[in-house]
């Protein structure tokens, strides 16, 4: 398991997920009825502590709670999960924010916030992505971070809804990230 940290930039904290942030994700939820979202991680509103305690209980994944500075409310969660020390990869996902912060900031800063703590802190050498290969927004959001397809995976996931449905993988190595690093600060700088 990695240290449990805390990191910030641009106005956006990340901190360890606990149940003091369960009503403010309560009410991130709702802003747009995310959980309705087939394709996505979001939970219910009356399901947000067993989605913090399960995110808790796993082994291989570290949860942060997205809080937006201005606030000091949580708009949102992302995690580190599928951490395999040994081959120095991890994935960055169950990542979402209340819909009002779409397209802002928020996303880019907090993989920038993400990717430089695990390249130039961890020295890990790859960071993984997937989402459902009908979540076109997520896959172009990944994209724009400057991740690279993989392919996908038939048939390994369920969605909310019980359909059986494909994963698109994308990954980021290392060697890359000397490149993309100014491209996403530049970035954030443009729409902050």
């Amino acid at each position: 398991m990695l240290e449990r940290v805390t990191l910030s930039s641009n106005g956006i904290t990340l901190e360890p997920l606990t149940l003091a942030h369960a009503t403010d994700l309560i009410e991130a939820c709702q802003d747009g009825a995310l959980w309705q979202i087939n394709e996505t991680s979001v939970p219910e509103p009356d399901k947000v502590m067993d989605y913090i305690n399960v995110a808790d209980s796993m082994t291989d994944r570290q949860a942060f709670a997205v809080i937006d500075e201005r606030t000091g409310k949580a708009i949102g969660s992302t995690s580190f999960h599928d951490i395999l020390p040994t081959t120095k990869r991890l994935e960055i996902g169950y990542t979402w924010y209340a819909k009002s912060y779409w397209r802002t900031h928020v996303n880019t800063t907090c993989k920038l916030i993400l990717l430089t703590y695990i390249f130039e802190t961890l020295q890990y050498q790859t960071v993984g992505w997937r989402t459902d290969v009908d979540n076109h927004r997520s896959q172009q959001a990944i994209e724009r971070l400057g991740a690279k397809k993989d392919g996908v995976i038939r048939g390994n996931r369920v969605r909310r809804d019980g359909v059986i449905s494909d994963t698109v993988m994308y990954s980021m190595v290392y060697s890359e990230w000397a490149g993309i690093k100014p491209k996403l600060a530049a970035k954030v700088q443009s729409i902050f």
